[in-house]
């Protein structure tokens, strides 16, 4: 490059334009550029060439695309309404357009800046006259980010059943930027404020939940759950890390031990796992503590950062590796219940949100690959026109819609439970399909994506053509966060041996099957046939040792298909789904449970026009044309 400029500043026009070509126009001495130089020429009028006909059409592909989420996704408001058996209050839906907005036309673009000047989280452990900090420096575009985050209010909904799903479709919206390094420090907080609100001292909660709660990003206290070791990811009883009584500060105790993946490594305040000295082997001798990340506002509390991570995706966000020494931790509720608090707090309300993560990651690429399909041409039409590209697209929205039906069917169960109007089968129903839920909807979110970058062709791959490499970057990553899918497999087969959840699972399809209209009898059908197909061998395998029969994962997937279609033939039949679910409820159906390959036969078009029906705008009267 170095050499052309200097060709072209010295007038040189070797190997610039083709030998004994000359302009016309030139004068002795004066400069020959190549027409590929100098870009669009004016013509003989004065008026400029128009541009190439593809790159217009990608031109009014970037102003199709939403700038606003909510309104771009009906299902999400119909899906809150069928759950919550009410319609939108006027606040709540006033705030989710408004933030759907947010994420639109601030939180993307702050995201994109970072990405693609790769502007990723530093540390600095001293600072400029040598004090031990262990600051993370961010970008400034990740505090434009995080204001409109959190200015969103999803920190502070209460814990009560309205307040899960107005968390949960805050988080759906938020997530159609992938993690963005947003997503899992708000997951954390909200995980380590459920556990402080549920289970803490009084005195922890008035000293740290007001600042979990914070809408204002600047003075917010920021969580964080560091339970990972070395030698033990999903093996939390493998935990070496300890806990000593500090012998001066009343009911705080001093860590020692190294955490080995601590996303949010710039958090506030440290969700830890430690053994009590004394304690016994395995889960049952864990605690669960917090730390907060200083104690005068400045020296780090007893902790070092060794290094961030170089990961494949959420790349915004500070993951890093930390060693503990004599830090000052206060226990969240009773020693000998640590892992429940882990678990049941923590882990839980991550493995939910994680599915609500997935779902947004999926519903972002498919309206990128729409609008795409839409305004991009190959041999004179719209690319929308071919029948396998339209598959492809309906294989990407049915998919989007059940991951969207089965998280709203849990949401409703997680705020049940926070209520403390949820039944002791609704409890089992949640602790099956927060594991199992997760497990599916994360691999779905992967192939959805995969999918999408298959429609843009090559462009697809480029890093700033479309969010896709970031989105497919981070799904992987939402794969392996909060349990891996054999270690989530695992945790359900040995909850239905241990708390019988299969009962319980099997009479909730029943009940939610009730709910379904008689226009879908064939569908619901099918979906009692593929779920009586599935007992003998979910009972064979639950015959065997928890945790040992590798056959449990595919017969787990065919449950969870089970639950989706279930869940998806619900909405159907609600009065205020648009007619694309309907489509998408009897196609999953035929794909997952009759098991015909999508697109073999010829009902497979009538299908895949009606999936990709452009949902009637909230508000609107009308389908528009495809």
């Amino acid at each position: 490059m170095a050499a052309t400029l200097s060709l072209l500043n010295s007038g040189t026009s070797t190997n610039l334009v083709e030998p004994g070509e000359t302009s016309p126009n030139a004068s002795a001495g004066e400069t020959i550029y190549p027409d590929w130089f100098l870009g669009p020429r004016k013509d003989d009028d004065g008026t400029m060439n128009e541009e190439q006909p593809g790159r217009e059409d990608l031109i009014r592909w970037r102003a199709a695309k939403p700038s606003n989420f909510f309104r771009a996704i009906p299902q999400l408001a119909s899906s809150i309404e069928l759950r919550m058996g009410s319609p939108l209050s006027p606040r709540l839906e006033k705030e989710l357009d408004t933030f759907g907005r947010d994420v639109a036309l601030v939180i993307e673009p702050a995201v994109d800046v970072q990405e693609r000047n790769r502007e990723f989280p530093k540390l600095h452990s001293f600072d400029e006259i040598g004090r031990h900090v262990e600051r993370v420096e961010f970008h400034p575009d990740h505090d434009v980010a995080s204001k409109a985050s959190w200015g969103s209010g999803m920190l502070a909904t209460p814990l009560s059943f309205e307040g899960a799903f107005e968390l949960a479709a805050q988080f759906f919206l938020l997530s159609h930027v992938g993690e963005g390094g947003q997503a899992c420090p708000i997951v954390c907080t909200i995980g380590l404020r459920r556990a402080i609100e549920h289970r803490a001292s009084p005195e922890i909660k008035d000293r740290y939940l007001k600042g979990l709660t914070d809408t204002e990003a600047t003075t917010a206290l920021r969580g964080s759950q560091f339970l990972t070791e070395v030698q033990g990811g999903s093996d939390v009883g493998a935990n070496v890390t300890q806990a000593t009584p500090d012998a001066e500060v009343p009911d705080a105790w001093r860590i020692n031990g190294e955490k080995w993946f601590c996303s949010v490594a710039d958090a506030d305040l440290f969700a830890v796992t430690a053994r009590p000295v004394g304690a016994g082997p395995g889960t049952k001798g864990l605690a669960c503590f917090v730390i907060p990340r200083s104690l005068d506002g400045t020296t780090p509390n007893g902790f070092r950062l060794r290094r961030l991570k170089d990961k494949l995706g959420t790349r915004s966000l500070a993951s890093g590796e930390i060693d503990f020494e004599n830090a000052l931790g206060w226990p969240i509720g009773p020693l000998d219940e640590g892992f429940h608090v882990a678990v049941d707090e923590l882990l839980n309300t991550s493995r939910w949100l994680n599915a609500v993560g997935s779902t947004g990651i999926m519903s972002r690429a498919y309206l990128e690959a729409f609008t795409f399909a839409q305004h991009r041409k190959a041999f004179g039409v719209a690319i929308l026109k071919y029948q396998a590209v339209q598959n492809e697209l309906a294989r990407m929205k049915l998919e989007t819609s059940a991951a969207l039906a089965s998280t709203f069917a849990l949401t409703g169960l997680v705020g049940k439970i926070d209520e403390g109007t949820a039944t002791k089968s609704e409890r089992n129903v949640h602790r099956f399909l927060v594991n199992a839920n997760k497990y599916v909807t994360s691999i779905a979110a992967t192939d959805v994506v995969h999918r999408a970058i298959e429609v843009l062709g090559g462009n697809g791959t480029i890093e700033d053509f479309s969010p896709l490499p970031r989105l497919y970057r981070d799904a992987i990553v939402f794969e392996s966060w909060e349990g891996t899918h054999n270690v989530l497999c695992a945790q359900v087969h040995r909850d239905c041996i241990r708390l019988g959840l299969l009962n319980d699972i099997n009479e909730w399809i029943a009940q939610e099957l009730s709910h379904v209209s008689t226009t879908f009898d064939v569908e619901r059908s099918h979906v009692v046939d593929a779920l009586a197909a599935l007992q003998p061998g979910v009972s064979e395998s639950l015959a065997k040792p928890a945790g040992t029969d590798a056959n449990f994962r595919e017969l787990l997937t065919g449950l969870v298909r089970v639950v989706q279609a279930t869940c998806l033939l619900r909405e159907a039949s609600f009065s205020n789904m648009d007619a694309g679910v309907a489509a998408a409820s009897s196609a999953f159906i035929l794909l997952h449970l009759v098991n015909q390959e999508f697109g073999t036969l010829p009902e497979w078009t009538k299908h895949t026009a009606a999936i990709l029906i452009p949902s009637i705008p909230r508000g609107a009267q009308t389908h528009p044309q495809m």
